[in-house]
């Protein structure tokens, strides 16, 4: 920008053109391009109007040239674009007749001070396109925050600012800053009114009650005003980038977010997720899962909390939603709404344990979730670094959930109370250590996922208590069967049925029974009345 401001002639000019193509990695067309629009400023304001200029900026070269059309009148009507016979001759020393065109060349006066003004507009563009790509900001809030920072310096150099308008080009990031002033015969106050022979200097054709415009130049403000705008612009513009990040993250609170780990703060981890930061407290962590800088890992989103410092975001590697949302990234089913996750309980870092439903009878939610060969649950368990998942069958039926919920052990018997919500479950021998699991892991993660209170116990230890009834006869089947005395497999249902039958039965049967005792009592009777008969008819 230096060698910019002093550039002199047009080799100047193209020297600094080159340094500034390479330091600022932007196109020198662009800046001379804003060469010409700033030429074409500075001509509207010395003349009174750019209509009748044309610029001409060679981008190769940097060769420039400023043209003005004059046409030839007596007497003159409008002075910015009208010469006398005599002025014309003065330009090119040639008679011309009224009505003729006139071309002149005007002298650029400090063309560096040209050259670094555009060239400040392609820095403010580039600037602005980098804040509308990276930080979603739209160009419109940007040029609102320059608006505000250019009138909070208007307000600290003059005392009336009402008068004042800022225009903004959006394509070339040019602004320009206009004061509107009365013509008055008498001025009073000069912020607000101009003589009328002030204002004819500039246009013959004003007369007094119009409104006369000026270009108020940037370079008048003072340094305590530029700095107040260039604050002013800076709080606008994080205002905005604060109130978009909280509406996205909002929008993306309890989902699943790729986030790569910055540095560690306290207990605490500070994680990048690409347009803001999260936090990851040591609650949130797994045990033993280092982070380090720069690994990559997916987190939960746990909670988006809007503060005057920023928007909080806290991340979660341990929340139970962290697996539904990834078996929901990995299982189409699951988008879908043709299999159901109704619920999970975890222990971050060791095991998981997931109930599935499905709303298709012909689509089995275990075996969605686990995919072909295993590759839907094992990329989940990547993610999770090698944590143990079970996925088991939702059922409405508590026993049978809890028998599921044990797996992988096997049950013998459940008995549910769903009021009390306790379960007293009963397992063979060898299966108590695994249906209890390693420090108790497996039963907790059951009791978790099924909302009961569990009681564990061996077939034994049942027996002993009186809880658990004779089972070598008759048992209960992992299918779901019981085996009666003939060795037939019945369903819990039939297996009722069966014991209704047996009740019956044997109630007829005892029926039976008294009455043929009954029979034989009163046979038996009679048999004494007749010889008791017989006896007496002896006697007789």
């Amino acid at each position: 920008m230096a060698k910019l401001k002093a550039a002199k002639n047009k080799k100047d000019l193209l020297n600094a053109a080159k340094d500034f193509e390479r330091e600022e990695g932007l196109d020198r067309s662009l800046m001379l391009d804003g060469v010409k629009r700033e030429l074409l400023r500075k001509c509207e304001i010395r003349f009174g109007t750019s209509d009748n200029v044309t610029v001409m900026v060679d981008p190769k070269t940097c060769d420039y040239h400023v043209i003005r059309e004059l046409t030839v009148a007596d007497p003159i009507t409008d002075r910015p674009t009208q010469v006398t016979p005599a002025e014309a001759f003065m330009i090119d020393r040639k008679h011309h007749e009224i009505g003729d065109v006139v071309k002149e060349e005007v002298e650029v006066q400090n063309i560096g001070q040209v050259a670094q003004n555009a060239g400040r507009n392609a820095i403010m563009q580039k600037a602005i396109t980098m804040l509308e790509e990276e930080k979603n900001i739209p160009r419109e809030i940007v040029f609102h925050a320059i608006r505000s920072a250019i009138m909070t310096a208007c307000k600290n150099t003059y005392d009336h600012t009402d008068n004042i308008t800022i225009d903004i080009d959006p394509d070339t990031c040019e602004y320009h800053v206009r004061s509107s002033k009365n013509i008055v015969e008498t001025v009073e106050d000069p912020e607000t009114e101009i003589s009328l022979e002030e204002a004819q200097e500039k246009d013959g054709s004003y007369k007094i009650g119009e409104v006369y415009t000026e270009e108020i130049d940037s370079k008048t403000f003072g340094r305590i005003a530029a700095s107040a705008a260039r604050g002013v612009m800076m709080q606008d513009i994080h205002e905005e980038e604060h109130r978009i990040i909280l509406e996205e993250y909002t929008r993306l609170n309890h989902t699943v977010i790729t986030g790569i780990v910055q540095r560690k703060i306290g207990k605490s981890y500070s994680i990048n997720l690409g347009t803001a930061d999260a936090i990851l407290t040591e609650r949130e962590q797994i045990r033993g899962e280092s982070y380090r800088p720069n690994d990559r890992y997916k987190f939960y989103v746990l909670d988006v909390k809007d503060s005057r410092r920023g928007t909080k975001i806290y991340v979660s590697r341990t929340h139970p939603d962290l697996v539904r949302r990834l078996f929901e990234q990995e299982v189409v089913e699951i988008r879908d709404g043709i299999v159901e996750i109704k619920n999970i309980a975890r222990e971050a870092g060791n095991r998981t344990k997931m109930a599935v439903w499905s709303n298709d009878e012909n689509v089995d939610p275990v075996g969605a979730c686990v995919g072909m060969n295993g590759t839907r649950v094992n990329a989940v368990v990547e993610e999770l670094h090698n944590e143990k998942i079970d996925i088991i069958n939702w059922d409405e039926n508590p026993a049978r959930l809890i028998e599921n919920a044990l797996s992988p052990a096997k049950v013998i018997s459940v008995i549910a109370d769903s009021e009390e919500k306790t379960a007293k479950v009963v397992v063979p021998d060898y299966q108590l250590s695994l249906a209890i699991g390693r420090e108790g892991q497996n039963a907790r993660l059951a009791a978790r996922l099924t909302g009961y209170k569990i009681d564990i116990k061996s077939e034994t230890q049942a027996r002993e208590s009186g809880d658990f009834f004779d089972m070598d006869e008759e048992y209960y089947d992992e299918d779901g069967y019981y085996e009666d005395e003939d060795g037939d497999l019945l369903l819990d249902d039939e297996a009722a049925d069966a014991d209704d039958d047996l009740l019956i039965d044997d109630g007829e049967a005892a029926s039976e029974e008294e009455s043929s005792e009954s029979a034989e009592t009163g046979d038996e009777s009679s048999e004494e009345s007749e010889s008791e008969e017989g006896s007496q008819n002896d006697e007789e």
